[in-house]
C-alpha cells in the first residue's frame, strides 16, 4: 500500500478534532491525570457519565510513575488493595498489612482500563481559568495548550461547559486555586481559603484523605493530593492507596450527585 502523507494528517486532524467539539459539553471534567484523576474517571465513564481528562503534561500518571525516589514500586495498603485487582494490576504482599506493586504496571493499566471504559483524554492542555455564570457555581473550564503557558504566549483560550469540575492536580490543588484568586476566601474550608499542605505523615494524611475528598466550592470538587492541600492535611509520599480510594470516592459522590 503506497502512504499519503497528506492522508495521514488529515486522518489525525479531522478524528481529533471530532473528539475535541465532542467534548466541549459534558457531564464531568478531571483536570489532572494522575492516580485519583485516572480512578474517578474510570468509575464515571464505567457509570455512562460523559467525562473528559485534561492533563497539561505529555504524560498520564503524574508522581506514580517515579515509585519512591525512581524506585519504581509503590505500596498500598490492604483497604485499596481490591482496586489494584479490579484493574487487575499485579501486587505482592509485604509484612502483615502492605502490598507493593510496580509502578509502571499501575500507571499504563489505570490509563489503559480508564479510557477503555470510555474516558477521554486531553493531554498538553492547561487550565487557565474556570466558567461561572449567575449562580457562582463553576460552570466550565478555560482552556488552552501547555506551549502557550510555557511560551508565555498572548493567544486567548477556549471554553468547555460541564456539570461539574474535579481537581485533582495534586500537590498544586490548581483549578481551586484559580477560584480562590477570583472569588476570594469562600472555599469550604475553616478558613474559607486553602489551608495548604502539611509535612510528610503518611499515617494521617491516609486517614484524613477521604474525608477531604468532597465539594470544595461549588461545582468544584478535588480529590488525592488535592483534596489534603487544600484542606491543611499531610502529604503521603510513595503510599497511594489513599489516591486510588479518593478517586473511588468522589466518583461516587458525583455518582449520587448527578445521576
Amino acid at each position: 500500500m503506497e502512504l499519503d502523507d497528506v492522508k495521514i494528517s488529515r486522518a489525525i486532524i479531522e478524528s481529533f478534532m471530532e473528539d475535541f467539539i465532542d467534548y466541549t459539553d459534558i457531564d464531568v471534567a478531571i483536570v489532572g491525570g494522575g492516580p485519583s484523576g485516572l480512578v474517578a474517571g474510570y468509575y464515571l465513564a464505567k457509570a455512562d457519565f460523559k467525562v473528559a481528562l485534561f492533563e497539561r503534561k505529555l504524560s498520564i500518571g503524574g508522581g506514580m510513575w517515579g515509585g519512591g525516589m525512581m524506585f519504581n514500586k509503590i505500596v498500598v495498603q490492604e483497604e485499596s488493595k481490591r482496586i489494584l485487582d479490579e484493574f487487575g494490576i499485579g501486587s505482592q504482599k509485604y509484612d502483615d498489612d502492605y502490598y507493593v506493586a510496580d509502578s509502571v504496571e499501575c500507571v499504563s493499566t489505570l490509563c489503559s482500563k480508564a479510557t477503555q471504559a470510555g474516558l477521554k483524554i486531553f493531554n498538553l492542555i492547561s487550565i487557565e481559568d474556570v466558567m461561572m455564570k449567575e449562580s457562582k457555581d463553576v460552570a466550565g473550564l478555560v482552556l488552552n495548550w501547555s506551549a502557550v503557558e510555557m511560551g508565555r504566549l498572548h493567544v486567548d483560550p477556549l471554553t468547555i461547559r460541564t456539570k461539574a469540575v474535579i481537581d485533582a492536580t495534586g500537590h498544586d490543588c490548581e483549578v481551586v486555586k484559580v477560584v480562590e484568586k477570583k472569588v476570594g476566601p469562600k472555599l469550604n474550608t475553616e478558613t474559607g481559603t486553602i489551608m495548604g499542605e502539611k509535612p510528610m505523615w503518611a499515617e494521617v494524611g491516609e486517614k484524613a484523605l477521604m474525608d477531604n475528598t468532597k465539594e470544595a466550592y461549588p461545582g468544584l470538587y478535588v480529590t488525592g493530593m488535592a483534596a489534603n492541600a487544600v484542606y491543611g492535611s499531610p502529604r503521603m509520599g510513595p503510599i497511594f492507596g489513599g489516591m486510588l480510594l479518593s478517586g473511588e470516592r468522589i466518583a461516587e459522590i458525583l455518582i449520587e450527585k448527578l445521576k
